[in-house]
């Protein structure tokens, strides 16, 4: 008969992974990926590095968790931002995303780094893309809604939500990687926002 884990034990194993990936994230703010070795997130944890392993059976493994984990965040927050009753419109929408999500990544520059364009593994590179799908797909749905209420001009509203979210995560990845982040950043990458959704008059947005 297999073994199966009573549910205390389970519940023992779902706290040490929960303790486990708490402390990598810990790290990936401070340090990013270079940063989270399993001795380093062990250390942290205050465990054995072979009870990480037990979690996560590689780097690779532990590295895409909290890839998700810190995506599924965001994409909460700005979500949560999008949808407060101040902003009534498509375009105020949009740019609560683009405000939300900048000002996340200039609290944790390290973090937001790691989370946009720091180096390593394919698997996570990977998931990178289903990041950027995943906030494209916030920004069409607002998009589409403006197109068909007439408040935003007629456009692609899936392409143009693809560029918005190549477009700010290019602008914010070099001021983040050179801690060069100025008080201008993210109010111009709003009017670009609001001119690459057709806003009028957006230079004075």
């Amino acid at each position: 008969m297999p073994y199966r884990r009573t549910p205390a034990v389970q519940a023992r194993l779902d706290d040490r992974r929960t303790t486990v990936v708490d402390a990598a994230l810990g790290l990936l703010a401070e340090h990013g990926y270079a940063g989270c070795t399993m001795a380093a997130v062990a250390a942290r944890a205050g465990i054995a590095t072979g009870s990480v392993y037990r979690h996560f059976p590689s780097k690779a493994e532990l590295a895409v968790e909290l890839f998700r984990t810190v995506v599924s965040r965001e994409v909460a927050a700005v979500s949560e931002a999008a949808g407060r009753p101040e902003h009534a419109g498509a375009a105020e929408q949009v740019v609560a995303v683009i405000e939300t999500f900048a000002q996340r990544a200039l609290k944790s520059p390290r973090l937001a780094y790691a989370l946009l364009a720091e180096p390593v593994d394919p698997a996570v590179d990977a998931e990178r893309l289903v990041f950027r799908r995943a906030f494209r797909d916030v920004f069409a749905e607002r998009i589409a809604e403006g197109v068909r209420s007439g408040e935003l001009p007629p456009q692609d509203a899936s392409l143009t939500a693809a560029a918005l979210v190549g477009a700010g995560a290019e602008a914010l990845v070099g001021p983040l990687a050179e801690g060069s982040v100025g008080p201008d950043t993210v109010p111009a990458l709003v009017t670009f926002t609001l001119r690459a959704l057709g806003v009028p008059d957006a230079a004075h947005a």
